[in-house]
């Protein structure tokens, strides 16, 4: 890892991420949503794959590069429209991290590296894709599915079953194993419904 230039690009990505408009609260001190976001990546990515390389720690912490610029009001609120927005998010934010990455010295292939990561590109079969879709699952049930949860009091038991397998099944083995072994903090009050979910994947 050549670190001045690894650190010129984690310093790139975050200064990036500090313009989000969104603020968001976490024990007492206001940060912007998309750089707590990544940073809870980054601790996440430590502790789950200690030995990450540079390209899977670049496209972790680049996950959501200013995600607030492709607002899912940008698209029609139906299935349709959704999944234009996460296609169109996947591009985005591989097209802002490479040329990111390029303005601090990154080669061609580690950039087309770092953005098949983001864009989600062989999922289950490019082992860092599937590592960098680990963290984002690990890091959303410890961090936002209650907060999820919260915000949609509408959504009964069966809605929430489909949501925790959907992002279970988006995981491997090996984040299913880390997450039930305590290496995260599940959300109290869901344990029960996420225990339920995971019985019947």
């Amino acid at each position: 890892m050549t670190q001045q230039r690894y650190h010129s690009a984690i310093a790139a990505f975050d200064k990036a991420n500090a313009e989000d408009p969104n603020l968001e609260v976490f024990n007492g001190k206001e940060y912007p949503k998309e750089l707590l976001y990544a940073q809870r990546m980054t601790d996440m990515l430590e502790i789950y794959i200690p030995e990450a390389s540079e390209t899977l720690k670049l496209s972790v912490r680049a996950q959501h590069i200013q995600r607030w610029k492709t607002p899912r009001s940008n698209y029609p609120m139906d299935r349709q429209g959704y999944l234009q927005w996460r296609t169109g998010l996947y591009k985005f934010h591989a097209e802002t991290a490479g040329n990111l990455m390029k303005s601090v010295g990154y080669d061609d292939e580690s950039i087309t590296l770092v953005q098949a990561n983001i864009g989600k590109k062989g999922l289950k079969i490019n082992p860092e894709t599937q590592l960098t879709e680990d963290v984002a699952g690990l890091v959303f049930i410890q961090y936002y599915m209650f907060a999820f949860a919260s915000s949609h009091p509408e959504y009964d038991e069966a809605k929430w079953i489909q949501i925790i397998k959907k992002t279970w099944l988006k995981m491997s083995p090996r984040a299913h194993e880390f997450a039930l072994a305590g290496k995260i903090q599940l959300p109290e009050a869901l344990v029960p419904l996420i225990l339920k979910s995971i019985q019947t994947v």
